[in-house]
């Protein structure tokens, strides 16, 4: 059989109710946005300055993502655990973390909890320190960025603990006991069995999740750290076009959002087949 001309396909897809028209119109002003930057000298100067805290931003986003998703998969295994005690301590876990806002954990781990474990391991190596072998750690060593860091881990383990937690539910009862029959160990089951059903499941929430991570990385510029939103705030306040930097901050926001989410949905067809 003869393929369709490539003009009826195209009219065809068109017409489909699923054709993503919200995407088109998306394309649309991000270039209509982008044509403006490059246009206007202004804009362009904006830009340039603010792109220097685009490194910090994905960096910040990456370390934090990365860190959450370990801490949140070890937290969802022992929330999962046959033992009272891990379970427990995991359930305690993610409610405490869950119950406190980001800023204010952010404040707390930077102010108070750094300092109080930098303290409580000086104490710990005394013996060492006075024996030559280890110099005394100082609270300025652990930066800003890596306390914004550590905080975002923490807060975003908590929620990713219940997504993980929920997918590996989520799998049939009978296939982890058939692994079993199998002579299969703990492990393999994980690995082999129940991992590959659940990420089906999880991938989804997990990319709103770094989408979500990619704003909230926003926060560490209370800080004082070097990102997108404390670059633009600091050329607001001294050049006092804050209309401009702002729009500019938004849009670079937006097209890492936006990308992010399209390729989790991508990502999520090419498992689904």
């Amino acid at each position: 059989m003869s393929r369709l001309p490539l003009g009826f396909r195209l009219r065809a897809r068109l017409a489909a109710p699923d054709f993503p028209w919200w995407l088109v119109a998306l394309a649309v002003l991000a270039l209509a946005a982008a044509l403006v930057i490059a246009a206007e000298a202004g804009l362009r100067q904006t830009l340039a300055i603010l792109a220097t805290g685009l490194l910090t931003t994905v960096e910040v986003t990456a370390l934090a993502f990365a860190g959450a998703l370990g801490l949140g998969f070890l937290v969802a295994l022992a929330g999962r655990s046959r033992r009272r005690l891990p379970r427990n301590l995991a359930r305690l876990y993610v409610e405490i973390v869950r119950g406190v806002p980001v800023l204010v954990l952010l404040f707390w781990i930077a102010f108070a909890g750094v300092p109080g474990t930098v303290a409580a391991w000086n104490w710990l190596v005394t013996p060492l320190r006075e024996a030559g072998l280890l110099s005394e750690l100082l609270v300025r060593d652990v930066s800003l960025l890596m306390r914004g860091v550590l905080a975002l881990v923490i807060a975003y383990s908590a929620f990713i603990a219940e997504i993980i937690r929920a997918g590996l539910e989520s799998v049939p009862k009978g296939q982890t006991e058939a692994a079993e029959a199998l002579g299969l160990s703990p492990f393999q089951r994980l690995r082999l069995v129940i991992l590959p059903q659940a990420i089906r499941t999880v991938l989804p929430p997990l990319g709103n999740d770094l989408v979500s991570m990619v704003k909230d990385s926003s926060l560490v510029s209370v800080l004082g750290v070097a990102d997108i939103t404390q670059m633009g705030k600091v050329y607001a306040s001294g050049s006092f076009r804050f209309f401009e930097t702002y729009s500019v901050v938004a849009y670079l926001y937006l097209l890492m959002t936006v990308s992010l989410s399209l390729a989790a949905r991508a990502l999520e067809r090419r498992l689904r087949r």
